[in-house]
């Protein structure tokens, strides 16, 4: 079995992605095109496979430009999907919303998945209902003309939710409670740029949830805030899902904060995923030489109150997504063929397949795919 449940999905499963690939054109000039030059892509997500159970955190970590942001947003099908299958369980009440409609999904697995890639655009509203995205910049996405009530308002007009206006005054009252935005009367008629950061957040936490989704992305949502907000903002967010019974696809750059909440996680680089675990097996024993420069990147206290200052195992930049390296596309930048230089010449001509280590413990590394 070459990528993890590849054959199998799990009945619990309730999101999946296998062979993901999200390419975007390069636009050409007219000395390419005079020359046939072949057409180039940036290959932001090339080949990805994952599972997301019901219920689960599941963290999406790497650097920026590793194709994060763009997994998340070709499950929300804000992204065309050059290639592979994105599969989402759907509740059974959209299952009826769409016989209605007269139109009937494809099904690809017997536990009832969907093919997001396959649903007209024009069908694809109900289940944005289920799935929402936390955005990462709080700033940018609030629109500054509109008050807060105006804000949360907008997504149940456009859904038909609350037949009149009390009703939805009554459902934006409760979001509000939810994000800890007290007394709710008080944020309701204030514009954006009257909040602070965290309360901005808070804000667009509860534009997502006013919905009931089931499925949260959630794009590095704590980055934009202090440090003294992140915290809040994360025990908000778990405090959510055990009340609300969701499950996230949790977008960060930050190890420790994914080590933190979710209970999965797969560590992406270059439009791949290089390895993929339990969190606790992935940070206490990190197989991948990139997650190892990871892991070590992140600063520790020294007890005697000074910085240990510790060595990254990693050089170089980040190629181009346009022009990704043969082989392994992490092999110009790895330290460890330095101590395996008899991997060389595989290295860096044939890409490593995704093999399980360790029971549930995934990695696409020569180092173990040639034991």
């Amino acid at each position: 079995m070459g990528q993890p449940g590849f054959m199998n999905i799990d009945p619990n499963t309730i999101l999946f992605a296998r062979d993901l690939k999200v390419w975007f054109p390069v636009r050409r000039g007219l000395t390419d095109i005079l020359a046939r030059r072949p057409p180039l892509y940036v290959r932001a997500v090339d080949g990805i496979s994952f599972d997301v159970k019901q219920g689960d955190v599941f963290a999406l970590v790497g650097e920026s430009g590793c194709g994060k942001t763009t997994t998340g947003k070709s499950v929300l099908m804000l992204y065309e999907i050059t290639g592979g299958q994105v599969g989402y369980k759907p509740s059974q009440e959209l299952m009826e919303t769409y016989s209605k409609l007269g139109f009937k999904p494809e099904v690809i697995t017997e536990f009832g998945h969907i093919d997001l890639a396959k649903i007209p655009r024009k069908y694809q509203r109900p289940l944005r209902r289920e799935i929402q995205m936390i955005w990462q910049d709080p700033y940018g996405s609030l629109n500054p003309r509109l008050t807060i009530f105006e804000i949360l308002e907008e997504p149940l007009i456009i859904h038909k939710y609350g037949f009149t206006r009390s009703d939805r005054y009554d459902m934006i009252y409760r979001a509000l409670e939810l994000v800890k935005l007290t007394p709710p009367e008080d944020f309701m008629n204030r514009y954006p740029h009257m909040l602070s950061g965290g309360q901005r957040q808070r804000v667009v936490i509860a534009r997502a949830l006013i919905l009931n989704p089931k499925f949260i992305v959630a794009d590095e949502p704590v980055s934009m805030l202090d440090v003294s907000i992140r915290a809040e903002i994360i025990e908000l967010l778990m405090e959510l899902k055990q009340k609300l019974n969701l499950t996230y696809l949790f977008i960060t750059h930050d190890i420790a904060i994914a080590r933190y909440i979710a209970n999965k996680i797969a560590i992406m680089y270059l439009g791949k995923i290089v390895e993929m675990g339990e969190t606790e097996k992935v940070i206490k024993n990190p197989l991948h030489p990139y997650t190892r420069a990871l892991i070590s990147a992140v600063p520790e206290p020294d007890p005697s109150n000074r910085l240990k200052m510790r060595e990254v195992p990693i050089k170089g930049e980040v190629p181009s997504a346009v022009n990704i390296p043969l082989g392994c596309r992490f092999h110009p930048r790895c330290v460890a063929l330095d101590e395996h230089s008899e991997l060389r010449g595989v290295c860096d001509r044939s890409e490593p397949p995704m093999v399980e280590v360790e029971p549930g413990h995934f990695v696409s590394c020569w180092l173990y795919a040639k034991r």
